[in-house]
């Protein structure tokens, strides 16, 4: 099978046009991703692309889930709505490919998240948070706080 590091739209314009005489095989390409493109006769051809389970990483609903489940008690909305915020924005930045752990950033959130909980009526409800947020992310707790 043939690897592919990307595909660009134009690629799919040209397969859109592109008429085998049979079935074509799968091709794979990077990343666990399967491109397979099959004509019938006098239709259009059709792209498919599959990805393996081990390669997606989670939704964001998944890691707001797994908050969630994490810290099961009720969060004032006062406090819930920006860290619902909060959680998504460094979801996307966690799970985008070129991700690496920084500890000026992890220090950056940490203010952040200091400063945002000051008010919060309990020490031990802000650190147990903390620990689900961070832990919702797939990363380690200790090392934020580092």
């Amino acid at each position: 099978m043939a690897a592919i590091s990307s595909l660009p739209f134009a690629a799919l314009r040209r397969a859109a046009d592109w008429r085998p005489s049979t079935a074509t095989p799968a091709v794979s390409v990077s990343g666990g991703v399967m491109l397979n493109a099959r004509a019938r006769r006098g239709s259009r051809s059709v792209v498919r692309c599959v990805a393996t389970a081990g390669d997606i990483p989670p939704t964001v609903a998944d890691t707001k889930m797994n908050f969630l489940k994490s810290y099961k008690r009720p969060i004032p909305s006062i406090y819930s709505t920006v860290l619902q915020e909060l959680l998504v924005q460094q979801h996307l930045m966690r799970y985008k490919s070129t991700y690496q752990y920084d500890p000026v950033f992890a220090l950056g959130f940490v203010t952040v998240y200091d400063q945002l909980m000051e008010g919060y009526p309990s020490t031990e409800d802000r650190d147990a948070i903390f620990k689900s947020y961070v832990t919702a992310l797939n990363e380690d707790p200790e090392t934020y706080r580092c």
